[in-house]
């Protein structure tokens, strides 16, 4: 069967694609323009939504580590995390949970503040990612992580599955991160104050 080339309606640079691309490509370009005229390719739409997600969770996530019952839910979470072990012998359970959650509200609040001053939201940025690189550093040691039933790695389990969002968490950091430092290097390599 002989393949036809057409040329693609959307894209940078325009590509030669076989006729069934084509038909996916009118479909998108109706989405493409739709989110458009809507505002949603805004410039920095994607930006901001991440930053007040973040201070979202921190907020949410920082109130929870108040309680005792978050305390002692805390507890296989902290014991098997090895950059955050240190911790119990230190503060104990309750007083480990309290630190957990002054550190969370203080990046939270940072990268809330980072929305007007980008030096501080790059000191939020850079303790989330440290937040999230703590968090994702238990993964591989939790126990029964892994259902065996199901033949182990990479089928997840109980807390397994909860800690792989901050995999998704610490990529934001570092997204926010690499902006607010773009951000406040950019009038420096103009020569304009910052």
């Amino acid at each position: 069967m002989q393949e036809v080339k057409v040329e693609a309606s959307f894209g940078s640079p325009r590509e030669s694609t076989t006729a069934g691309d084509a038909l996916l490509n009118i479909p998108i370009s109706l989405l493409a323009r739709g989110l458009t005229s809507l505002g949603l390719m805004r410039r920095d739409l994607d930006y901001h939504l991440l930053r007040a997600s973040m201070v979202l969770i921190f907020l949410l996530f920082g109130y929870q580590k108040w309680f005792e019952y978050e305390a002692q839910v805390l507890i296989p979470f902290i014991n098997n995390g090895p950059l955050i072990s240190w911790m119990y012998p230190v503060f104990g359970v309750r007083g480990a949970s309290w630190f957990l959650g002054v550190s969370e509200w203080l990046f939270g609040g940072l990268l809330f503040l980072g929305f007007w001053n980008k030096r501080l939201g790059i000191l939020g940025a850079a303790g989330s990612c440290i937040t999230f690189l703590a968090t994702v550093s238990i993964i591989p040691f939790m126990p029964d992580g892994w259902a065996r039933s199901a033949g182990g790695f990479p089928a997840m389990a109980g807390n397994v599955a909860f800690l792989m969002k901050d995999v998704v968490l610490l990529a934001v950091s570092f997204y926010l991160l690499k902006q607010d430092v773009q951000r406040v290097m950019k009038p420096q390599q103009a020569g304009a104050p910052v």
